[in-house]
């Protein structure tokens, strides 16, 4: 195969996996607490045909070489981990985090998933979960007749009982936070895992040791940037185009040297 063909063949691939990255950011643009995908793209290895610094004679050296790459492909995606916008709701079980950090939710086989959409609600027991029905941790039971739900910016959760006039504490919310937030795995419904790459969970209070604080009534919103996507998306389809075209290109040489000698 000709090495233009290949190398065209590489660039199409990467541009086309660019672009399913572009579409699902535009896709989740209105997905609470979702943080958009960026592509890191690099080169391939190079058939070195000169060594740059060879003896061209017994005086002079080749300043550069002949160094021919073989393509390009996608290195990986990274999760931008930008804060989003917040968006009022009044909801008093709507919670954002202002700054750093994850809610921390249990899964059905014992494993803490990690979470920035805070739009949690009361399941049948009054245990405060998520949407997909994972409880927080920590555990936080609301009792039923209860009113004034109140999370405090430092994860203080009261209410006021039924009958009563004064608020009870009735939990610490607690947020956890990663050296490497981009190796999180994503495992989608806004949920992360832990992994090697991301090291261990740091969990504290909201406000300290680099966390941010909580904010009731509001939720994060998308930090997907539209305007910013279509112009990615435009540079995509433009290069991809163009490795099309050299695809064309070289198959056409590739055709008259075939034809003619």
């Amino acid at each position: 195969m000709s090495s233009a063909l290949w190398v065209s063949k590489t660039g199409l691939a990467a541009q086309d996996k660019a672009m399913s990255a572009v579409a699902n950011n535009l896709a989740n643009v209105n997905t609470t607490g979702f943080k958009s995908d960026r592509v890191v793209f690099e080169d391939l290895f190079y058939a070195i045909e000169l060594q740059p610094g060879a003896q061209a004679d017994q005086v002079n050296t080749v300043p550069s070489g002949i160094q021919l790459g073989s393509g390009v492909r996608v290195a990986g995606t990274q999760k931008v981990f930008t804060e989003g916008s917040i968006q009022t709701t009044g909801q008093p079980m709507d919670l954002a985090i202002i700054g750093n950090g994850f809610f921390q939710v249990e899964a059905p086989n014992g494993d803490i998933y990690y979470t920035e959409s805070g739009q949690f609600q009361l399941n049948a027991e009054g245990v405060i979960v998520n949407a997909q029905g994972l409880p927080l941790v920590p555990g936080i039971e609301v009792p039923a007749g209860s009113s004034r739900f109140t999370v405090g910016s430092d994860g203080i959760v009261t209410a006021v009982m039924a009958g009563e006039t004064l608020p009870v504490e009735l939990g610490q919310i607690t947020l956890a936070n990663f050296a490497n937030p981009g190796g999180l795995e994503a495992l989608g419904g806004n949920l992360y895992r832990e992994t090697v790459a991301s090291g261990e969970p740091v969990e504290g209070t909201p406000g300290e040791d680099g966390l941010g604080n909580l904010k009731q009534g509001v939720l994060e919103g998308s930090n997907v940037q539209v305007v910013e996507a279509m112009v990615n998306m435009i540079a995509i389809q433009r290069a991809y185009e163009a490795n099309a075209k050299v695809l064309d290109a070289a198959s056409g040489m590739q055709q008259f040297l075939n034809q003619t000698v």
